[in-house]
């Protein structure tokens, strides 16, 4: 015989009927501009003139807009939402969020203007040209410091949420506009003009160059100075306040060092002490190659100004010409 399957006698418990949970009745969001307004409204009604809200809060009472009529008519557009850094120069800094229609602003300029133009007239920043010419737009853009006018929405589709602070490691003066005054003091302190001689002042001619000298400038000249490689240095960071002129005004120094129609080579080599960390306080770290907006490479120009006053300093004869020779030239990243 078969034996019988042997039972288990299971709690009692496990026969009570489980108690089937009310649904809650899923609440439609708010629409994106409302819900930007009110935590504007919230967050900065004491930086803000009052008559602002009032003027919304009539444009939208005296159309009738519903929330849900709002936020059926942003189902076709692209939202994205912005953290962008505030200080008025008074109370204590704070994040402020912006929803945005990013339909019609293929740039992250554009969508800043959108935003002070439609939403917060009080949001500042600096900017110029919107060709990536004058720098004045520098800032740091989801961790990375770049140019927005060059910063399309294309290259940030992967992220939700933009977040955009000032150039780090620099005062601030206002919201997205750091205090470069350092930074042009520094510039000015490497003489960034020609130095000619008496004869060449004095000539009616223009100094020429052949191509070859001129080709030495490639990869330099196009520097605008706008501090997105200097404020990305950790090097500048720690020392940028002190002697350390960080990669951008190097750059530039080496710039003027390679002109073959400039005739101070010892007089700005005198300008970077070797007992100093004007130069040497650089760590080969090469951010500043990657924060480029115009795709130089400062870390290489710093590494050869290093070389030339290596060269300059134990007495060895024409240290440039022998660099020149090498076939050590610096090219933008783009032409390698």
């Amino acid at each position: 015989k078969k034996k019988k399957d042997k039972f288990f006698i299971t709690p009692p418990f496990f026969f009570k009927k489980k108690k089937k949970k009310k649904k809650k009745k899923k609440q439609k969001p708010i629409s994106p501009p409302l819900d930007s307004m009110l935590r504007t409204l919230l967050r900065t009604t004491n930086n803000i003139n009052k008559s602002y809200y009032n003027n919304i809060i009539t444009a939208t009472t005296s159309k009738n807009l519903s929330i849900e009529n709002l936020y059926a008519k942003n189902e076709g557009k692209k939202m994205k939402q912005f953290e962008i850094y505030r200080w008025n120069g008074e109370e204590k800094p704070y994040v402020q969020m912006y929803d945005l229609d990013i339909s019609d602003t293929p740039m992250i300029l554009d969508a800043l203007i959108k935003i002070k133009n439609t939403q917060d007239p009080t949001l500042s920043f600096r900017r110029s040209c919107r060709e990536g010419i004058c720098g004045s737009c520098s800032m740091n853009i989801n961790g990375s410091n770049t140019l927005a006018c060059l910063c399309t929405m294309d290259d940030l589709k992967k992220s939700n949420l933009i977040r955009i602070y000032p150039l780090p490691h620099q005062p601030v003066v206002r919201d997205l506009i750091p205090d470069l005054s350092n930074f042009y003091a520094q510039h000015k302190y490497i003489e960034p003009w020609l130095h000619l001689t008496p004869e060449q002042e004095e000539s009616k001619t223009e100094n020429l160059q052949t191509i070859e000298h001129r080709a030495r400038l490639d990869g330099l000249y196009e520097c605008i100075l706008c501090a997105c490689c200097s404020t990305s240095c950790p090097s500048y960071w720690w020392h940028g306040q002190s002697k350390y002129l960080g990669p951008a005004v190097l750059l530039q120094m080496y710039r003027w060092i390679n002109d073959s129609r400039d005739q101070a080579l010892d007089h700005r080599l005198n300008l970077l002490d070797l007992n100093e960390k004007t130069v040497f306080a650089c760590h080969n770290i090469l951010n500043c190659t990657a924060a480029c907006p115009k795709h130089l490479n400062p870390g290489r120009a710093v590494a050869m100004l290093r070389d030339i006053m290596f060269q300059q300093n134990l007495g060895l004869p024409n240290a440039l010409n022998q660099i020149y020779q090498s076939g050590s030239t610096i090219t933008p990243k783009s032409h390698k």
